[in-house]
């Protein structure tokens, strides 16, 4: 009696194969974050020695996600071939073979699409843990060479591991001869293709970066005007922090074709401003306020070469030119020392009798 009613047929499908369809789903749904650990926690075993300083959470969390989504899709692929209605149904008929398309056919070319993306996405994460690993390496040396390397590698390999898995689903799922459509396309025809022109000469600002090495991550740089620091280096952009905290993406080919400051390879900065006190300021202490603001310069342990000159005379004020370096590169030490430095002329200035001047208008009244 029991066979009789699990051979039962409704609507095309006895109801063994719904059970077993059924049966199928909710173990592939109840375990698939379980076997997704245990084949996260087998496949860390090979890098384990290689990640050494790496828990291995870190590595399950990267892979955690990809591996469930193949799991999905192989779940649902296995529960619904045990069906046979209506996947036998005929959509449509190939036009050179004259062969039937079924729905099943058709779904086959979903999954296959499918799983073939969760395997390339579990590959990127691989990627992304072995380039995790090395920047970690990377930051326990001296060497900044290394830190600007291992993105731009990152980066470079999922790119062609993307380009496999583009190539890799036109031949499995849209059955496409690749190697008769990459001999048909040539080199030429591929870059043209891809529209590739600037990312080539992007790509080609990168190498020239490494080759070059203007500049290392963790430089300050000024590319025509614009300021910040070095973040990392792309195949196709380079990452700047500006000093508001702004992130600016500069194309590799603007980097070097650009007019490029590296201000950290500068010892020093310079700061050149005037000062401009007023009229009634006698030479006396126009000359005690240039002194003192000299001997301030000259002591101060974060300045090199400072001075103070009477420059000139102006509409409505006497202009006094202050000039000096700043040992320290580091963008906010320097605007501490810049601002400790004006409030102190601010004192001086008091101190010898004398303001600041501002732009004033005197009419002559004749009588």
């Amino acid at each position: 009696m029991d066979n009789q009613f699990f051979e039962q047929i409704f609507c095309g499908n006895t109801i063994k194969q719904y059970c077993i369809f059924v049966v199928v789903i909710l173990l592939g749904l109840l375990f698939k974050r379980l076997v997704s650990r245990f084949f996260s926690l087998a496949l860390f075993k090979i890098f384990k020695k290689f990640a050494e300083d790496i828990r291995g959470e870190t590595f399950v969390a990267l892979l955690i996600r990809p591996i469930e989504s193949f799991i999905t899709f192989c779940t649902i692929y296995i529960a619904i071939n045990n069906l046979t209605h209506p996947l036998n149904h005929v959509l449509w008929h190939r036009a050179k073979t004259k062969a039937a398309v079924t729905i099943g056919d058709f779904l086959d070319k979903i999954f296959l699409f499918l799983i073939i993306l969760s395997i390339f996405w579990i590959i990127l994460r691989i990627i992304d843990f072995i380039a995790f690993v090395l920047k970690h390496k990377a930051s326990i040396t001296n060497n900044k060479a290394d830190d600007q390397l291992v993105p731009f590698l990152k980066e470079l390999t999922k790119t062609l591991i993307c380009f496999l898995g583009f190539f890799v689903l036109l031949g499995f799922v849209f059955e496409v001869n690749v190697l008769t459509l990459i001999t048909g396309l040539g080199i030429g025809g591929i870059a043209i293709a891809l529209a590739a022109k600037e990312s080539l000469e992007n790509l080609i600002g990168s190498f020239t970066i490494f080759l070059d090495k203007p500049f290392t991550v963790g430089d300050v740089v000024k590319v025509d005007g614009i300021e910040g620091t070095i973040e990392k280096v792309g195949f196709r952009s380079t990452w700047l922090i500006s000093p508001d905290k702004t992130t600016i993406v500069i194309p590799n080919r603007a980097m070097i074709d650009g007019v490029l400051e590296n201000v950290t390879l500068r010892n020093y900065r310079s700061v050149i401003f005037p000062i401009r006190i007023n009229y009634e300021t006698d030479s006396a202490d126009n000359k005690e306020i240039i002194k003192a603001i000299g001997d301030f310069l000259t002591a101060h342990p974060d300045t090199k070469d400072g001075y103070a000159t009477f420059d000139s005379f102006g509409d409505s004020a006497l202009n006094i030119q202050v000039v000096y370096l700043v040992n320290n590169m580091d963008f906010n030490k320097y605007v501490r020392i810049k601002e400790e430095i004006n409030f102190k002329l601010i004192d001086i200035v008091k101190l010898y009798r004398s303001d600041f001047a501002y732009p004033t208008q005197r009419s002559i009244t004749d009588h």
